[in-house]
């Protein structure tokens, strides 16, 4: 065997137009000019764009290619692509390939039938997908098939932005111009710029397609939306870093090869707490690749399943009754020296660099919290968030309890009015002694700080990570510019600057205290303590994208240049209409399910029961042995037969109630608070159903087989 190419990393970026490619096909000249526009955020010249397409398509036809496309991300939350072909007409007519700079740069997609949020009417078509040079181009191979694919920003004729990059690269320059500023004013000169990374962890569930194709609710919302709870379940906990099983380890394999292939650094593979699910995990990368990168994760996870006769499944919830899926954003900041700039040093000027970089994110959750609950909120995280499986609706920060000591002993020695340096180190001394991993792991915390990152764990599985971490982008500028303001005002009143950075650190550090918890956040005992303290608990969708168009959220997207006001509150209009018709595309499914499928089969079965038990009287008289439990069954299954009757009628008012009502606030709040309850109460006397009814007759798959692979 040829060791080289048995290792990933011989095949890591085969299919992409990276950066070392760049220098390689690209002549001296122009390779500089791509690389200072990329790193100062310039335009490309004409002439320097034509130069890039040529080589860009030279490579891709040797890949195979034979289209290319602006791969953009709409407001939809996947991704979008409209594919044009290299062929051209010459001056002569005579028909060749051909790519220009222009075609590069940009490309029209028609916009009308994307989510919009009423920022343009109907007849207003245009919009315009622009090349992201930042995030290299990858071609992508489907069978026969291999593309061109451009990363992109997507926006209208009229320049709004119509997609969830735009904001997040504008957030991506702010905490840099924010960071950069701070550490000036902490002496550092020499740096240029900071970049946000990232790291995603990705959890999903498989399970065989056959078993897939005979559940509507599988094929239609992703998730099961009836089915008992399976008889082994994740009871055992047994599932969870057991040994992958042979099937899906070579799916995991194929997946691994073709994202390393597109530039994706698979690291990580392992099976998850709940039976059937498992998580897959990249190295960190700048937060512009890491997002592109996790929508890769997600688009391959989905296509290789079906050659291993599997399904990926993404939803946050897809099974009752058992844990559901997560996407772990584990975030850090990373200056132009590589300096991590959330890790202690060993001495005193990083020591202090670190603290205040801590407490500029503890300070951005404190005052963004619902903004970050909001970002997340969706139909399928609502079916996770806050049950005891996953982070709770509370947004809080785990510093872990020795590191919030020092904290309080730093805070406490600044209000001391300690003037000496020599003293202060004392308190700040702690801060190098604390190894990476001196508090246990808190799973229950929605926002952890977990040794040189922060790890945000309340996005859903299915979700793009572009605005979650464009929000703790923006957050984390906000914080740092306060910060810097402060600390400004004190070394321009002649302090000495350690003492100065520390006094402003102890102000912070007494304002960001409600903020800050170490416990267990699944208890009563924090929700109690959550409201004293003024923490807000959004439990549906609705109520947390209020968020989104509150006076401090807009206020941070306009001042960062992330969303106007106009395009913050599309996004909320769009948000809530996405909701409803999740939820009322589930409510469909199911009623159909529940009349077609499962009522039927429980009307037969009582038909069935009720023709044994006359037989048996008429055979063997009304004292014959079992009439008495085959009774008690047949009232039980008739019970439950006129329960989910009952909740059948009133789906289907329901149902006729999304449909016509026109005010899609109101429709989300009924939604959230009076259709899932409906909805919940028709699957309690299914799921009812299921445990009685002979399991040869029930016509779906129990969950018993589909959790098993």
């Amino acid at each position: 065997m040829d060791n080289d190419k048995s290792r990933l990393s011989a095949e890591i970026g085969e299919n992409v137009f990276g950066f070392d490619l760049m220098e390689e096909r690209l002549p001296r000249e122009f390779h500089e000019k791509l690389i200072f526009a990329i790193r100062n955020q310039r335009p490309i010249s004409p002439e320097t764009a034509d130069v890039i397409a040529h080589a860009m398509k030279e490579w891709a036809i040797l890949k195979g290619a034979t289209h290319y496309t602006h791969w953009f991300q709409p407001l939809t939350g996947l991704t979008a692509e409209k594919h044009d072909s290299f062929l051209s007409y010459d001056s002569s007519g005579k028909v060749i390939d051909r790519f220009s700079g222009h075609q590069l740069i940009m490309s029209e997609p028609d916009a009308s039938s994307f989510p919009h949020g009423g920022l343009r009417s109907t007849f207003e078509a245009r919009g315009y997908a622009a090349w992201d040079p930042s995030s290299p181009a990858f071609i992508m191979k489907r069978g026969k098939s291999a593309t061109l694919c451009l990363p992109s920003v997507y926006v209208s004729f009229h320049g709004v932005v119509l997609d969830k990059k735009t904001p997040l690269l504008r957030s991506i320059s702010a905490v840099s111009k924010s960071a950069v500023r701070m550490l000036r004013l902490l002496g550092n000169k020499r740096v240029t710029s900071a970049m946000p990374h990232l790291g995603a962890e990705q959890e999903y569930f498989l399970v065989d397609k056959e078993t897939y194709e005979q559940r509507p609710d599988l094929l239609a919302c992703g998730a099961t939306l009836i089915g008992a709870g399976a008889a082994r379940g994740q009871k055992l906990e047994d599932h969870y870093f057991r040994a992958i099983p042979d099937r899906v380890l070579e799916y995991m394999e194929d997946v691994e090869r073709e994202l390393v292939k597109l530039g994706v650094p698979v690291k990580t593979r392992h099976n998850e707490v709940a039976p059937a699910q498992f998580e897959l995990a990249v190295l960190y990368s700048s937060v512009n690749i890491a997002t592109d990168q996790n929508q890769l994760v997600m688009e391959i996870l989905k296509r290789i399943a079906p050659h291993h006769g599997l399904e990926a499944l993404l939803h946050e919830k897809p099974f009752a009754r058992v844990n559901g899926s997560g996407k772990h954003c584990n975030w850090s900041l990373i200056d132009s020296e590589g300096v991590n700039l959330l890790k202690p040093g060993s001495n005193r000027s990083s020591r202090i660099r670190f603290l205040v970089f801590l407490m500029a994110v503890v300070r951005g959750v404190m005052h963004h919290g619902p903004l970050l609950r909001g970002i997340v909120a969706d139909a399928g995280n609502d079916l996770r968030l806050g049950g005891n499986e996953a982070p709770p609706t509370i947004m809080s920060v785990h510093l872990g309890e020795q590191l919030n000591a020092l904290l309080k002993d730093l805070a406490a020695a600044v209000s001391g009015k300690k003037s000496r340096v020599e003293e202060i180190d004392l308190e700040i001394a702690g801060v190098a002694k604390i190894p990476k991993d001196t508090s246990d792991r808190n799973r229950t915390s929605p926002f952890a700080f977990t040794g040189d990152k922060f790890e945000f764990r309340a996005v859903g599985s299915s979700a793009t990570v572009s605005l979650p971490n464009a929000a703790m982008n923006a957050m984390v500028a906000q914080s740092l510019d306060h910060m810097s303001q402060r600390l400004s005002l004190r070394l321009d009143s002649g302090e000495d600057r350690t003492v100065a950075v520390l006094g402003m650190l102890g102000e912070v550090i007494e304002e960001t205290a409600a903020i800050r918890y170490d416990g267990d956040n699944y208890t009563e005992e924090w929700l109690k303590e959550a409201k004293k303290r003024g923490l807000g608990s959004a439990g549906t969708t609705p109520e947390a994208v209020e968020a989104l168009i509150k006076d401090s959220t807009i206020e941070l997207f306009e001042k960062y240049r992330m969303m106007t006001r106009e395009e913050s509150e599309a996004r909320y209009r769009v948000r809530l209409d996405s909701y409803v018709k999740s939820v009322s595309v589930a409510l469909k499914v199911m009623r159909k399910m529940l009349s077609t499928q499962v009522l039927p089969a429980a009307i037969r079965y009582q038909e069935r029961i009720a023709v044994t038990l006359n037989q048996t009287v008429i055979a063997l008289g009304n004292e014959a042995t079992g009439l008495s439990a085959l009774r008690a069954k047949l009232e039980e299954l008739t019970a439950l037969i006129e329960v989910l009757a009952g909740a059948i009628s009133v789906l289907s008012q329901d149902e006729k109630k999304v449909e016509s009502d026109g005010d899609m606030k109101k429709m989300a709040r009924f939604c959230a608070n009076e259709l899932r309850r409906h909805m919940d109460s028709a699957r309690e006397a299914s799921d009812q159903l299921e445990e009685l009814v002979d399991a040869k007759e029930w016509p779906l798959p129990h969950y018993d087989q589909m959790l098993v692979l």
